[in-house]
């Protein structure tokens, strides 16, 4: 097992023209207004793109999904009739956010890159009609995957490259077997590529044991986003749906997602806004698979502005416009909080994160504060509004002064 960073790279590759990136694919990036490559693309595509196996671990928002799409477009024969790539997610929003981020590169390069989305709860029937079109990458969860190679409906000889992105959460022992399998029926030689933004000592033992010659590709973890403001706000578990709704109208405009623990919360969540005319989407595993996909829709095109999800349904996707990240049940583990926050002030933009605390889960701001190098801020609502506690001056508009 080999082991790289980027800083190995950084300074000498620049641009994605330098680092072998096609010039279609160079053009269809400043299209999308991506221009330089970050730390994790530096680092990956070049060992991608020379067909080795490798482990991208990198925090969330870094392009890890760009970094191991780039070299599988630079390298797919678009002639031949054959699927040649198979991308693996633990969770149907992620494999469509994947599978439309295959479509917008294929199109902004002017490429006919065909593409099919292959996820539970819709027709096998359907899909297993438009693999006879011979699509070029394949997208979706490992149980239909692997029951489609099953079948013979999907083709492996010509796959050459399999992705397991979210590789922590795929390893281990519920979804382990089915990545086993699919792997099992490739072809001898194929490429192996995992993605994730955390490590899990199952996780790393599986991968060591697919790809005995994996190269290790981590980007030192940088300091949380700058653009985030920190903030928790004391009260009682009881009051927490109450102070919600307040809060909801007191924060900055710009779409926001709360965070909870379990599919109960969600739905008494989603009740409880919606009753008081506040529209949201409901994100979460037990939710019927067309709900699911209607909510992706709704918070994406804004015609709601709140998404209730857990950190699995989360998983991974980039949304457009969050401003506001709640946690309305506090993570346990400052991972899990920096994954939260890392949805929010993308590209740029400015963002603001909010905690709602109980007396006794206080004991995690300093834990916070130390592990991710943040300040919280102690803030309250007054009058429809957010200020700092025992300050009589209104919160700015990203954080309280």
């Amino acid at each position: 097992m080999e082991r790289a960073t980027a800083s190995l790279i950084l300074g000498m590759i620049m641009t994605f023209a330098e680092i072998g990136v096609r010039p279609e694919l160079v053009a269809a990036l400043s299209k999308q207004r991506i221009t330089e490559p970050t730390a994790i693309q530096i680092a990956a595509l070049p060992v991608l793109l020379g067909g080795r196996d490798a482990y991208l671990n990198s925090e969330t928002g870094t392009g890890k999904t760009l970094a191991y799409l780039l070299p599988i477009f630079s390298r797919l024969d678009v002639q031949r009739e054959a699927t040649q790539v198979v991308v693996i997610a633990p969770t149907h929003e992620l494999a469509i956010q994947i599978q439309r981020q295959c479509t917008d590169l294929a199109q902004n390069a002017g490429w006919p890159v065909r593409t099919l989305l292959l996820i539970g709860g819709t027709s096998t029937e359907r899909q297993i009609d438009k693999l006879k079109k011979k699509p070029h990458v394949v997208v979706g969860s490992p149980g239909r995957i692997r029951e489609l190679i099953a079948m013979r409906k999907l083709k492996t000889p010509a796959i050459g490259c399999v992705v397991i992105d979210e590789a922590d959460r795929l390893l281990l022992d519920e979804s382990l077997p089915d990545v086993r399998a699919i792997i099992r029926a490739m072809p001898a030689g194929q490429q192996l590529v995992f993605a994730s933004a955390t490590e899990q000592p199952e996780s790393a033992e599986a991968i060591a044991t697919l790809a005995p010659d994996v190269i290790m590709l981590r980007t030192a973890a940088g300091p949380v986003n700058e653009n985030i403001e920190h903030c928790y706000l004391v009260c009682e578990e009881r009051d927490k749906p109450d102070v919600l709704r307040k809060l909801l109208h007191a924060l900055p405009p710009g779409r926001a997602m709360v965070f909870v623990h379990r599919n109960e919360t969600a739905e008494m969540v989603a009740a409880k806004l919606a009753h008081h005319q506040i529209p949201v989407a409901n994100l979460h595993a037990a939710a019927d698979k067309r709900d699911r996909k209607q909510a992706m829709e709704d918070i994406r095109s804004g015609r709601v502005p709140v998404l209730i999800t857990s950190d699995v349904a989360a998983r991974g996707l980039d949304i457009a416009g969050v401003a506001n990240i709640v946690n309305f049940d506090v993570p346990t583990q400052s991972k899990a909080y920096l994954h939260r926050v890392g949805r929010t002030a993308r590209a740029g933009a400015k963002g603001w994160a909010t905690t709602l605390m109980t007396a006794d889960e206080l004991r995690l701001v300093p834990r916070f504060e130390s592990e991710l190098g943040i300040v919280m801020h102690h803030v309250r609502l007054r009058e429809g509004r957010v200020i700092a506690a025992g300050a009589e001056g209104v919160a700015g508009p990203h954080g309280p002064h």
